[in-house]
């Protein structure tokens, strides 16, 4: 699995840029942990990790000893220590969301997720397991649980099984989610390994390139900076980071207040919250937004789910 193949995110210093200069897609993607040692790692990948701003890590870990009863805070650790690829340190750090926020599907999909990723022999290790079936339990339609419910299938042998359970979440999955990439790329790979035909099910499934008028608010491209804004940003000291930041937050949220009819803005409001690891808020801004628009709430709930916001 690629440092890019996950659905989870954290507030590194390219995504606190971006989010400074314009709120930003908090992109994720499902990635095959049962593949990943069939790819070695480029070479310098670990000298890449060793080299990533250690200053935003120890940031994310003191925020922890302030507010250790804070699962935003443990999340947003975990995040962080899983695009280092410190997959034990992620699972940690999850372990410590769950105890605080037990009935997040979407947490305990990620440890189990972190979880797998740290095992070293066991592509679906026992309490990985546990963790994704506590996920599915909490919420049936966890698309990360989901798809590793599947991956535990194809290791079992039941690979047509792995692959129908892979059709189903794909058909639940919204059009332009930015893991149905990776997800049809996965049914084929196994459809090829184990020479089960599945080319006329991945076509008659294939709907029509979206237009960007009709991209997902949760996946859509924002104009806004360019490469040397978001340098310029990220050179800010992180008080005043985190100051521009709560101001965008607040603007947004006033305009809201003036007009809570405005759906596109409720999405950005989700999107800006899960990306500073404040999945709380991100919840409680879903909610909020179904209670100002509730002829919305299934386009609300889908654009949430995509953003991995808790209870979507």
């Amino acid at each position: 699995m690629s440092e890019s193949n996950k659905m989870t995110g954290g507030i590194t210093r390219t995504n606190r840029a971006i989010l400074v200069a314009a709120f930003v897609l908090l992109a994720g993607a499902i990635g095959y942990a049962v593949w990943r040692d069939s790819a070695p790692a480029a070479p310098g990948a670990a000298a890449e990790a060793a080299a990533a701003p250690s200053d935003q890590l120890a940031a994310l870990e003191a925020r922890t000893q302030r507010e250790p009863n804070s699962a935003e805070a443990w999340t947003a650790l975990g995040a962080a220590r899983f695009d280092l690829s410190d997959f034990a340190g992620a699972a940690a750090a999850y372990e410590k969301a769950v105890g605080i926020s037990p009935e997040s599907a979407g947490l305990w999909s990620a440890l189990g997720e972190a979880r797998v990723m740290a095992s070293d022999r066991d592509p679906m290790p026992p309490q990985a397991l546990t963790a994704f079936e506590k996920a599915i339990t909490l919420d049936a339609k966890d698309p990360r649980a989901r798809y590793f419910m599947a991956v535990k299938k194809d290791i079992g042998g039941d690979h047509k099984g792995a692959i129908d359970d892979w059709f189903a979440l794909l058909a639940d999955t919204p059009q332009g989610a930015p893991w149905e990439a990776d997800l049809r790329r996965t049914i084929e790979q196994v459809g090829a390994i184990h020479k089960i035909d599945v080319a006329m099910r991945l076509t008659n499934t294939q709907a029509r390139p979206l237009t960007a008028n009709e991209m997902p608010v949760a996946a859509r491209a924002i104009p806004g900076p360019s490469r040397a804004d978001m340098e310029a940003a990220s050179q800010l000291p992180k008080g005043q980071q985190d100051q521009m930041i709560e101001g965008m937050v607040s603007g947004l949220e006033a305009k809201l207040k003036a007009n809570p009819a405005d759906v596109d803005r409720w999405i950005m409001l989700m999107r800006s919250r899960m990306t500073l690891g404040e999945t709380a808020k991100a919840a409680q801004a879903l909610k909020d937004g179904i209670a100002a628009n509730p002829a919305a709430a299934g386009r609300l709930k889908a654009q949430a789910q995509l953003l991995g916001v808790p209870g979507a």
